[in-house]
């Protein structure tokens, strides 16, 4: 009889400790735009968050239990990414890394507030996700803050008249950066002389759009698009006036910008939410990390997603039972981000620190 209660007690802390080893991961889902014409903002955005969660569970923070990221692309469609959010709603995810653009957003904020799970996005900065009680969080700042810089800087800069050209697939954003730039450039002396839409695709017509922002006679030429659109209008711009200065909103500010537009984006003026030229220690071994692990360096959507994976993480490490996860976050608070310490209010929404930047050589430089 001694025996057999011994070999019960063994196998019931056998079973015990198998049970502790083999515990349910938990699941944070990722949407972003990883196909279509402006997939690297999707793409870069994928590999920050991946390279957050590797690290955060080779670290053992959960003692044993790790994350597991469910991913999803939205297509750049509003039909995918409804799917796509639906998808991540069934899965059970404790909480979503994205959207990383404001079009998609308008399909994918109020499908998963709906389901109560918190989202973290990277890179929207439409004003229509701004300032609102709900469960959606911001890195990045918003078109207004942007908008107004860069009217700073273009009239500063003797660029007064100003021809714009935006893509409708974002329209969301580009709208709202649009109505931002317009009231601040006014407020600086300055004016949009045209304003000219356009659908980003294969058979958008780019010569035409060109030449209806040059008919204005504009001192400066500004593309509220993606990095692909950019390069095609910059090689437009050159074609048809050389002469006058280009400049781009901060959706195009990603690596692929230069490697697509080559010598036609050489003088683009462009912001950067993160300081390429840091040399701090900790964003040296990110970076390092970054370029082994994916054999290219991080551009502004890589360190932005790395800042909201970095968001969501802390969160569930220290999300009490009965807490949701947005209640931890707000608790949780301040992030220790890559370049700087991320600070929500109690809509989750935060600053963030801009570098203006001109194409020179093959390289964004910062304007001193």
């Amino acid at each position: 009889m001694i025996k057999i209660a011994r070999y019960f007690l063994f196998f019931v802390i056998f079973a015990s400790l198998a049970s502790c080893g083999k515990q349910e991961p938990l699941l944070v889902g990722f949407i972003g735009g990883l196909t279509g014409p402006n997939s690297d903002n999707g793409q870069a955005g994928l590999n920050g968050v991946t390279l957050a969660v590797e690290e955060f569970n080779r670290e053992g923070v959960l003692k044993g239990r790790l994350v597991e990221l469910v991913v999803k692309d939205d297509g750049q469609t509003k039909s995918k990414a409804e799917a796509s959010t639906k998808e991540l709603i069934d899965a059970k995810v404790q909480a979503i890394i994205g959207p990383f653009t404001s079009g998609m957003a308008e399909v994918i904020v109020p499908l998963a507030g709906q389901a109560g799970i918190f989202e973290v996005s990277p890179t929207i900065t439409s004003m229509d996700f701004y300032g609102k009680d709900d469960n959606l969080f911001r890195i990045n700042r918003t078109t207004r803050d942007n908008a107004i810089d860069y009217a700073k800087l273009l009239t500063s800069q003797g660029i007064k008249r100003v021809s714009v050209a935006f893509d409708l697939r974002n329209k969301n954003f580009t709208e709202s950066w649009l109505t931002e730039f317009k009231t601040a450039l006014l407020n600086h002396g300055g004016q949009i002389v045209a304003a000219i839409p356009y659908e980003s695709g294969n058979t958008a017509p780019f010569e035409r759009v060109m030449q209806e922002m040059l008919a204005s006679r504009p001192e400066g030429l500004l593309f509220i698009s993606g990095a692909l659109d950019v390069a095609r209008l910059a090689q437009q711009a050159r074609r048809q006036a050389p002469e006058i200065p280009i400049i781009a909103s901060e959706w195009a500010a990603t690596e692929q910008l230069i490697d697509l537009g080559g010598k036609v984006v050489e003088g683009l003026i462009i912001v950067q939410n993160y300081d390429r030229d840091d040399t701090s220690a900790r964003f040296k071994q990110f970076s390092e990390a970054y370029f082994k692990r994916f054999q290219r360096y991080p551009g502004y959507s890589s360190v932005s997603a790395y800042d909201a994976a970095t968001v969501v993480l802390q969160s569930l490490k220290n999300q009490k039972k009965g807490e949701t996860v947005k209640d931890a976050a707000l608790r949780s608070g301040p992030f220790p981000g890559l370049q700087q310490t991320i600070v929500f209010d109690k809509n989750g929404d935060t600053p963030r620190k801009i570098f203006f930047t001109r194409i020179n050589n093959g390289q964004y430089q910062k304007i001193q």
